[in-house]
């Protein structure tokens, strides 16, 4: 094969930037950044691992058995950021900004969840109960979108779509108050095999195109245990109402990879083969850990959580991604504190609210050519649930379901490379922040 001109490596590169081109993604997913039911939404995930909806096969999957019904839930969820970043210093060809917004892409997931008790198809009475969840983009039309690319504007690191959405899990009663369940979340791992041949004008014929996507499972484990079950079942005593769970989420990513050979007619001395190798990361959620505490009373309940979320093992990730390899990109474990409430005025409405803190996951404030942003963020939710008994032409109770979240992303100074080296001449100073306004609403069916 004849060496690679340098014709021959810009049309490379001009073909890796097309294919990765592409709705706006971000590292993480719906339900690791915002929440998948309004409960998870409205306490800012603080209650997420004591809740009994269809979203414990996420967050803990030994919290289906709480809830001895089967539940049919349609969810929506309408995320709207307003990711800035303001010029601080750079060189006079930089771009100048003045607050610019970088991304502003909606996230529309709808969402169908389903939880029923496997016992009634065996001939045991033991109860194993299970839940399935999935949920799809720009209300339900969108099952992929993907996008991998150097950016000398800025790209924001964990906001924006992630499509597709598949998780379930299985749930069962282990002895007096303890619980135990196990799940898995499904991304997808694309190969796309290209052959073709082209023009340097860019005209390409004999084209061949070949796509696979493998399942790629994340495990998800849980364990709840409600205390005063467990050390007092024979009545109350100080530790009924409390509980205490702990889960793990598994490392998942979504991938693809593109091999290719391109056969470029018109280059002086004959024609070039170029191969093409890609490897790009569209997004990623890393290993985490939640352990947390609640007390429910009479009316209301509280809880708290810490999430121990192991981003550093997501660097490694990006040393084989050929389109981010080159920003160093150096992230660290956070733990994210939350606290949540839920007042119950009666057994058929409720109101909640939480708290949470979260840390940058970005040790270095540069990382050149990819030039992600990610700064602190300040989370608050609210929400409320109601419930219907008796709505016409309906044998079963109806729950509607409300959640709002707010994001505040604290300013904090990144210095951006361009594709052209890192001297000075190639740097800028931008302040990132933002804020985001998360609504989701969700019907369920008890039966």
């Amino acid at each position: 094969m004849p060496a690679m001109t340098s014709k021959g490596r810009h049309l490379s590169a001009a073909i890796a930037l097309t294919l990765s081109a592409g709705a706006h993604a971000g590292m993480g997913n719906i339900g690791t950044t915002y929440g998948l039911m309004p409960t998870d939404v409205g306490t800012a995930q603080a209650l997420s691992l004591f809740n009994t909806e269809v979203s414990a096969a996420y967050y803990n999957p030994a919290n289906l058995i709480k809830d001895g019904r089967g539940a049919l839930t349609f969810g929506f969820l309408h995320s709207e950021p307003e990711l800035r970043a303001q010029q601080i210093d750079g060189n006079a060809n930089a771009p100048m900004r003045d607050g610019r917004v970088l991304s502003d892409e909606r996230t529309q997931q709808v969402l169908i969840g389903f939880k029923a008790d496997l016992s009634n198809l065996t001939t045991g009475d033991h109860p194993v109960y299970f839940g399935l969840l999935a949920g799809v983009d720009k209300f339900g039309r969108e099952l992929l979108a993907f996008n991998a690319q150097k950016s000398e504007d800025g790209q924001f690191f964990q906001y924006g779509r992630q499509p597709l959405f598949i998780n379930l899990g299985v749930g069962t009663k282990i002895w007096r108050g303890i619980s135990a369940g196990a799940g898995a979340r499904v991304t997808l791992h694309a190969e796309a095999d290209l052959d073709a041949t082209t023009t340097l004008g860019g005209e390409t014929s004999e084209e061949s195109l070949q796509v696979n996507a493998k399942p790629h499972v994340t495990p998800i484990l849980g364990v709840n245990m409600d205390l005063g079950d467990t050390f007092c079942p024979a009545g109350s005593c100080w530790l009924s109402g409390w509980d205490v769970a702990a889960a793990y989420r598994g490392k998942s990513t979504a991938k693809t990879a593109v091999n290719g050979d391109v056969l470029v007619d018109g280059i002086s001395g004959g024609d070039e083969f170029l191969p093409l190798r890609i490897n790009a990361l569209d997004s990623a959620h890393p290993e985490i850990y939640t352990l947390g505490v609640q007390y429910e009373g009479e009316h209301w309940r509280v809880g708290a959580t810490a999430e121990h979320q192991r981003w550093g093992q997501i660097s490694t990730e990006f040393k084989s991604d050929t389109i981010k390899n080159d920003g160093n990109i150096d992230l660290r474990n956070i733990t994210i504190p939350r606290i949540g409430v839920e007042y119950k005025f009666s057994r058929l409405f409720s109101v909640m609210g939480g708290l949470a803190y979260e840390e940058s996951v970005f040790r270095s404030t540069t990382n050149p050519e990819v030039n992600y942003l990610d700064t602190d963020r300040y989370i608050l939710g609210l929400g409320g649930k109601l419930t219907l008994c008796s709505l016409p032409f309906m044998a079963v109770p109806v729950t509607l379901g409300f959640g709002y979240q707010y994001h505040y992303l604290d300013e904090r100074t990144f210095e951006l490379v361009n594709f052209e080296g890192t001297t000075d001449e190639t740097r800028e100073t931008v302040e990132a922040d933002g804020n985001v306004h998360v609504l989701m609403g969700s019907l369920s069916l008890r039966f």
